[in-house]
């Protein structure tokens, strides 16, 4: 099969979600753009023209270890480093909630000041079945609630067979070994299934020491374990099918070098009900309803990174989502849906007995906190004739945020004996003192239009308003010491943050346009893209502390505040196949990706934006044994968030080496990352406080990436 026919075959994902499947594979692929470049086929038309598609990206998956960051790191998303399970990803330069990222469509909120438990962090990899990122103009129906894109995880896949009687279907065991940070991890899936009913489970174990950089020192405080289980049961019939997923995690620890806290337990439950139907117009109707519970805690508990601060976050996610995918005639559809998503949030931090500073009272940050969204959307989807598709979408969102009272460690107004202000104390009575619950109405809009210059060229062009709303730490962190304020924020960059109730929320409006060509021995695709953001939500500074002779020892207290702001980039993407012989099928992968933003108040610099980079890679295949050799280079990091006191970091280069053979239901893979054992410093990953804690006297020294590691993972399916 030749590469252009290989690329362009029909994709079916495994998924029994029908609005996503049909919006997203229908929407254009916006600011990502697939390695495997031609995703979907539509075999013919009336000229009997064989059509390249432009879509979010979307793959399936065949990684039996690591975890969701690893997967998507190949489909483009990068991730500002924090625990080992925990990274947050970024799209188009905007991290963390800007994204809505969706595990099976259910949407889990971060219950924690730092976010050291993102919804990526609930799925490991052997759970996932595809996986599929849309950055910018994402579809109204893909989900709500974010300017950067969705993510859309997908493992709830329920398998049936031709059998009236559940016989066993399917099984694989694997564990894996890194030597970086002599990592273990193993997996077990496992299914049985008959023709109307199904029955699977999954489950993972992950433990891992402090890595190892390139000059061989222990990188502190990036030690974790972690485990995470899934049982799923499914029904179905003709015509419709009714499928329950379970879910629990528990993480006993996981070290974070760029928070000055680490996470100590981290135990979940979660529930997802799943009804889908046929409708008699060859429509589909879907409902799902999802609850999920976690039980937060923070401290210290590792001698790399010492301290004593007990923290305690409750979080509580219900939410039910009514979809319908109805034809409207042969070349159009019409999507509409009707979502509820409530979130609830108590935070609080537990007295220190004896403590002058921490006590007598329990510190109360937040308190019986809420977030409410209600969503309506429709969107049509037309083809309009052999070269024209377009697709409009509108949708409407009330959220409301609400929280009660809050408590200081001591409510007098002078503490200590040289009579120094609390003012925590002052700042809890001007807050409980306030209205504390704010509204917003956001309407999103999308407009996307495809072009078919030929059989293997196609241009696609999108047009998007999209908002979101703060979340509930941005809004009602009110503490205004320096301790408090460092407990709150999620960026890794040792400073202190300060809430603000009269937050708006962020409006973006993105342009974007897509280039693709595919033919037999090369696949070539380009996307740019634009965003002008309304209240954009960044901070200023409003006091400093840390103030010694070395200048990098400094941090600053800020308070999110409202600024417009805008971001651009573009990405390229070639595959091109070198030969088909005896040796193999050879191929060569390059990309090149860059993004630029900036505050329209001050053309300071946004925090976080990665610099250039590009990577070229040569691959090889022949029968089931597979090689792949990497280069990858990061320019220097030189335009960076003065305000965040953000490092800048040099240039640098990877080289990358796998290989892989199956034989018969066993694989085998070996790989060496960082070929080279380069010493590098994370663009993304934020400083190095539990370097600071154990030597000051470097000050704030961005973090280093990982040295030189073995990596060896056997899987067997039975």
């Amino acid at each position: 099969m030749t590469l252009a026919n290989k690329a362009i075959q029909t994709i079916k994902l495994n998924t029994n979600y029908p609005w996503i499947y049909s919006s997203i594979s229908l929407a254009v692929m916006f600011a990502i753009t697939p390695q495997v470049m031609a995703d979907q086929y539509d075999k013919q038309n009336s000229e009997g023209i064989e059509r390249v598609e432009v879509h979010g990206q979307n793959t399936t998956n065949k990684d039996l270890l690591g975890s969701a960051q690893s997967l998507l790191e190949k489909q483009g998303v990068d991730f500002s480093e924090a625990g080992g399970v925990s990274a947050l990803p970024i799209l188009n330069g905007m991290m963390g909630d800007r994204i809505k990222v969706l595990i099976d469509g259910s949407d889990i909120t971060s219950s924690c000041a730092n976010q050291m438990n993102p919804p990526l962090s609930y799925v490991s990899a052997n759970h996932i079945s595809s996986t599929q990122v849309v950055a910018g103009v994402s579809p109204v129906s893909a989900g709500g609630d974010n300017i950067a894109g969705v993510i859309n995880v997908t493992s709830l896949t329920p398998v049936f067979t031709d059998s009236d009687n559940v016989t066993w279907q399917s099984g694989n065991i694997s564990s894996g070994y890194r030597s970086t940070n002599d990592a273990i991890l193993a997996g077990v899936n496992a299914t049985v299934a008959s023709k109307t009913l199904s029955f699977s489970y999954q489950g993972s174990f992950e433990d891992a020491n402090s890595y190892t950089d390139g000059h061989g020192d222990k990188v502190l405080d990036t030690l974790y374990q972690s485990q995470n289980h899934a049982l799923t049961a499914a029904w179905q019939d003709d015509i419709q099918q009714v499928a329950v997923k379970l879910t629990h995690q528990h993480i006993p620890f996981q070290g974070f070098a760029n928070q000055y806290m680490d996470m100590t337990n981290n135990d979940s439950y979660g529930a997802l009900v799943r009804y889908q139907r046929t409708l008699e117009n060859e429509g589909e109707f879907t409902a799902q309803a999802n609850w999920h519970n976690v039980e937060h805690q923070m401290g210290f508990f590792t001698d790399e990174k010492t301290g004593m601060m007990p923290m305690k976050t409750k979080g509580k996610d219900y939410s039910y989502q009514l979809h319908w995918q109805l034809p409207m005639s042969s070349d159009s559809t019409l999507l509409i849906g009707q979502e509820y998503y409530i979130y609830q949030l108590d935070d609080t931090w537990p007295a220190i007995e004896g403590s002058a500073m921490m006590g007598p009272n329990d510190y109360v940050n937040i308190n019986d906190g809420e977030r409410q969204r209600v969503a309506l959307y429709g969107e049509w989807q037309q083809t309009l004739n052999t070269r024209w598709w377009l697709s409009a979408g509108v949708r409407y969102e009330y959220v409301s945020t609400s929280t009660g009272e809050v408590q200081p460690y001591n409510t007098m107004s002078m503490m200590g004996m040289m009579g120094m202000t609390n003012v925590n104390a002052m700042a809890a009575d001007e807050f409980n003192d306030l209205y504390r619950k704010r509204n917003d109405n956001n309407i999103d809009a999308t407009l996307l239009a495809r072009y078919q210059l030929s059989d293997t060229e196609v241009i696609e062009l999108g047009l998007a308003r999209k908002n979101r709303a703060p979340n509930l730490y941005e809004r009602y962190s009110w503490g205004q010491s320096t301790m408090t304020t460092t407990m709150i924020g999620w960026y890794g960059d040792a400073n202190g943050y300060i809430g603000n109730p009269d937050l708006s929320a962020e409006t973006a409006h993105t342009l974007s346009m897509a280039y693709k060509r595919v033919q037999d021995d090369l696949a070539f695709s380009a996307t740019a893209w634009y965003s002008s953001i309304n209240d954009f939500i960044d901070a200023n500074v409003v006091s400093s502390f840390n103030r010694t002779s070395i200048d990098s020892n400094s941090r600053h207290i800020l308070q999110f505040t409202n600024v417009n702001a805008n971001l651009f980039g573009a990405r390229i993407d070639a595959e091109y196949q070198l030969a088909d012989n005896d040796t193999g099928k050879w191929l060569i992968n390059a990309n090149i990706n860059a993004t630029r933003g900036e505050r329209d108040d001050n053309d300071q610099p946004l925090y976080q934006i990665k610099p250039l980079q590009t990577e070229l890679a040569l691959q090889q295949q022949l029968g089931d044994w597979q090689n792949r050799f990497s280069w990858q280079w990061v320019a220097s990091k030189d335009r960076v968030d003065e305000q965040r006191l953000e490092n800048t970091t040099d240039s640098y280069s990877l080289l990358n080496l796998s290989s892989s053979i199956q034989w018969h239901d066993a694989t085998m893979t070996i790989a060496v990352k960082n070929l080279l054992d380069e010493y590098y410093q994370l663009p993304l990953g934020g400083v190095s406080i539990a370097d600071y804690k154990a030597d000051s006297s470097n000050g704030f020294q961005q973090i280093a990436g990982a040295g030189r590691s073995l990596e060896l993972n056997v899987s067997y399916a039975f």
